[in-house]
């Protein structure tokens, strides 16, 4: 229906992308972004690696591998036309062990079946052509992976809703969420805004917030926080490109890499610890309510029970600068502690469902008139616009 009102809750990538999708592609819409921070892009977004994934890890038939290929396209061309950085550096995806060469080569059909442009197995010889100093004894090559500035972007998205008529509105923390004839009403401490349809973009608090829009309280949120360190700039010019490990299938996180930024940095990382509060972006932010929060749900210890010992190891890391760069050394010999410094940190909201799974898919969920992104990690950014076009369908019941 037109003449609408719709609201966003969240000034995130996927946010925005979805508020921009709404105002450009329904005439009369009006679209309103309620967002608690006095910016786009603070979380998550905003602490990005800022890579383009072209598809190579996710399952067929799931919601990241279809979305991730057409977001890719989508985002390319609004880089371009925006003259936003965008940079094709290409990925290694390198096996540095023999019992990671099975799963390089299941890794390898898989991104096939998910039509990942040009991606080829590589020799050990092939790996120093690319990437001169990385080690290894086979892998994949993505030159299609690309870079870019996605809190650049978000800033974009946001200028393109206000110019269709809409409103990025800051400072206004959504704390309940009611029902109403024809429509859902949000308010912030004393103030309420009405809209026709709500969408939850909230990242770190999407549980907290489905919540009060009546949903599920499953999947939980559980903050992990990345670290990175960053390359001496010294140093930077012994990575070309993107190299990163096999991903091991029993976790979702990638495992320590090397990344160039548009910027011409160098970051090595992230790890993935349990971080003590879901903006706990230093070790030393603590919240008491998170963390009862974390301690009261189920999921929490039959995830700590079933991968104790990795939780153990990125800890390590984490105090350790020698540690954490045992394993990158690993893909470019001869890096070390010594090279790189303390760079900076994201949180990651992972889902988690009560039997202890970490969610792993995109998770969309919709309540009457609310429509709440439940789990939306990596690759979210790289598939922002496609996902837009999903949440759209969602809200609007085109699906």
């Amino acid at each position: 229906m037109a003449d609408e009102t719709i609201g966003i809750v969240g000034a995130g990538i996927v946010g925005l992308a979805t508020g921009r999708h709404i105002a450009l592609s329904r005439p009369g819409t009006r679209v309103v972004v309620l967002e608690k921070e006095s910016g786009v892009a603070v979380h998550q977004t905003g602490h990005n690696s800022g890579v383009v994934h072209a598809g190579i890890y996710y399952a067929p038939g799931s919601l990241k591998a279809a979305l991730t290929v057409r977001g890719v396209a989508l985002l390319r061309e609004y880089c371009q036309d925006r003259a936003l950085p965008y940079k094709e550096i290409g990925k290694l995806v390198v096996a540095v062990r023999p019992d990671e060469l099975g799963r390089m080569a299941d890794l390898y059909a898989r991104a096939r079946n998910n039509h990942v442009p040009e991606l080829r197995e590589v020799s050990r010889e092939e790996i120093r052509e690319i990437e001169p100093h990385a080690g290894g004894l086979a892998a994949l090559h993505s030159p299609r992976t690309a870079i870019t500035d996605y809190r650049a972007i978000a800033g974009e998205f946001a200028r393109d809703i206000e110019s269709a008529g809409g409103q990025v509105r800051f400072g206004f923390p959504v704390t309940s969420l009611t029902g109403v004839p024809g429509g859902v009403e949000a308010g912030s401490g004393a103030e309420r805004i009405r809209v026709d349809r709500l969408v939850l973009c909230a990242g770190l608090q999407s549980d907290s917030l489905a919540r009060l829009a009546g949903d599920t309280g499953a999947p939980r949120i559980v903050p992990f926080r990345g670290e990175y360190m960053l390359l001496r700039p010294e140093r930077a010019h012994l990575v070309r490109g993107l190299v990163y490990p096999v991903p091991d299938p029993r976790y979702p996180f990638l495992g320590v890499h090397f990344t160039p930024r548009v910027d011409g940095s160098v970051e090595v990382g992230p790890n993935a610890v349990l971080a003590t509060a879901r903006e706990g972006y230093r070790r030393s932010t603590i919240s008491p309510r998170d963390l009862a929060g974390l301690a009261g749900y189920p999921g929490t210890w039959r995830m700590a029970a079933r991968h104790w010992r990795t939780g153990v190891r990125e800890y390590r890391g984490s105090l350790s600068r020698t540690a954490f760069m045992r394993d990158a050394g690993h893909y470019v010999p001869g890096v070390g502690a010594r090279d790189v410094v303390r760079g900076g940190a994201g949180v990651r909201a992972q889902a988690l469902d009560p039997d202890g799974t970490l969610v792993d898919d995109f998770r969309i969920h919709r309540v009457g008139r609310v429509t709440a992104v439940r789990n939306a990690p990596s690759p979210a950014a790289t598939a922002s616009m496609a996902i837009a076009e999903h949440i759209a369908g969602a809200v609007f019941g085109e699906d």
